[in-house]
């Protein structure tokens, strides 16, 4: 006879918590993707065909960038922190709070800053589709949206892909730098 496996009911503080951050997250990611969705609009329309190209290769790194710290913070370990932590080494306890609160990490990076630079990017091809189907045929204009679509879809699954096997085989290092700099940071602007 095979056990079944319940699951205990959860405190009624964490729920609460937890439909606080989503709330909290719901509305961040409507700010911030409005804003960067106006700055960016802002941006591609006035430019080069050259310069929008530029802007759309930074969206996607930025992506990338932020789903290599989801992935590193969710694949961290805490126990070398403390032992760094013990020892009052720079950035050690900023990296054990950013491994205990792994999930709000991973998701504001992979979910909130990764989906709008999915959706940034996206748009950034439409506007430079846009612009060069001023200068080519309607044929032309579809062949080039076919490719660009094709490119950054490429470029932004193989840079992530690439980016998580960095940061699961490296994510104590990712983890401890980010500790490291925003501690500088806080020095820097005395937030404590």
């Amino acid at each position: 006879m095979k056990k079944k496996f319940k699951l205990g009911k959860k405190k009624s503080s964490g729920s609460n918590f937890s439909k606080k951050w989503v709330l909290q997250i719901i509305f961040l990611t409507f700010f911030v993707s409005g804003g960067l969705s106006l700055i960016s609009e802002v941006l591609l329309r006035n430019v080069q065909v050259l310069v929008a190209f530029i802007i759309l290769i930074t969206i996607v790194m930025i992506g990338i960038i932020f789903d290599i710290i989801g992935v590193a913070v969710t694949a961290a370990d805490e126990t070398p922190f403390h032992s760094m932590s013990s020892k009052k080494v720079i950035g050690a306890k900023t990296s054990i709070n950013m491994v205990r609160n792994a999930s709000k990490i991973s998701n504001f990076c992979n979910d909130v800053v990764g989906d709008i630079c999915s959706i940034l990017s996206g748009a950034a091809g439409a506007v430079i589709i846009a612009k060069l189907s001023l200068s080519y045929s309607p044929y032309a204009s579809t062949i080039s949206s076919i490719i660009l679509s094709a490119t950054i879809a490429a470029l932004t699954v193989g840079g992530k892909a690439i980016g998580k096997y960095i940061a699961i085989n490296q994510s104590t290092s990712i983890i401890y730098e980010l500790g490291y700099i925003a501690e500088e940071l806080g020095k820097l602007v005395k937030i404590k």
